[in-house]
């Protein structure tokens, strides 16, 4: 189906990871534009460039740092003439578990900034620059987790941030945006487990189990299930009419 996202300019952080390079892909294959963000080592996705066959523009930056947030939107524009969409992607998640009265404040703090904010200066720039340069709609798509929406022990600093982007941020922003653009839209995607770099060495045999028996699917999700929805949100064709919504992208 077409998404009607030919030549519009999407920006995609933490590009270089699992979710985030199917999504740059997904979109690729709509003929989008595209502004693909890295933390580190910006070659690999400069590389990819050809393969998608598709403009990109290859921004690498700290998005916890709101000057190098800044920069990456400065970059983005001084090639695209605009930007219609964002994903906010970028994020982390460790698999050493730790209970919260073992947590340190520092644990917490950094896991609060990769993950919380850096959507918020991510969003702001994306909002300022729709406040500079108003038009009809634009897009937003934060990408949270199930851990937002069940949470997950051991890993409380993580599900409290996703949390965060899955109702008070999304939910939030939804009556901001279309101040801006009047057809505006925000919403997230909560993935479930999902085979990517980041949690595939804890995927081992057992966890596969255990998660999966409680999984009506009794699957794991690959890179692409994900980008596939996020595609759905971010096109005003297909997805025109919603707003706000956090779906459970799980199993």
């Amino acid at each position: 189906m077409n998404a009607n996202l030919f030549e519009q300019c999407v920006l995609i952080t933490g590009a270089s990871g699992g979710i985030g390079l199917a999504t740059a892909e997904a979109f690729a294959e709509e003929g989008a534009r595209l502004v693909l963000h890295c933390h580190t080592r910006p070659e690999p996705l400069r590389a990819l460039e050809p393969r998608l066959g598709v403009p990109c523009t290859v921004v690498q930056a700290d998005l916890r740092d709101e000057r190098q947030v800044e920069f990456l939107f400065d970059e983005a524009l001084a090639r695209l003439p605009r930007i219609d969409a964002v994903v906010v992607n970028a994020g982390v998640w460790t698999d050493r578990a730790v209970p919260l009265h073992e947590m340190t404040l520092e644990q917490w703090r950094a896991t609060l900034d990769a993950d919380l904010t850096s959507a918020f200066l991510t969003c702001r720039a994306f909002l300022r620059h729709l406040a500079a340069e108003p038009r009809e709609t634009a897009a937003i798509v934060l990408v949270a987790s199930t851990a937002a929406l069940f949470g997950e022990a051991d890993h409380a600093d993580y599900s409290a941030a996703k949390a965060a982007l899955a109702y008070g941020l999304t939910l939030s922003l939804k009556n901001e945006i279309v101040r801006l653009a009047p057809r505006g839209r925000v919403n997230c995607v909560c993935p479930g487990w999902t085979r990517t770099p980041m949690a595939e060495n804890v995927l081992n045999d057992a966890v596969v189990r255990r998660v999966q028996a409680t999984m009506s699917l009794e699957k794991l999700g690959q890179p692409g299930d994900v980008a596939a929805a996020i595609v759905f949100l971010a096109s005003d064709r297909l997805a025109g009419h919603i707003s706000g919504s956090s779906p459970n992208s799980g199993a």
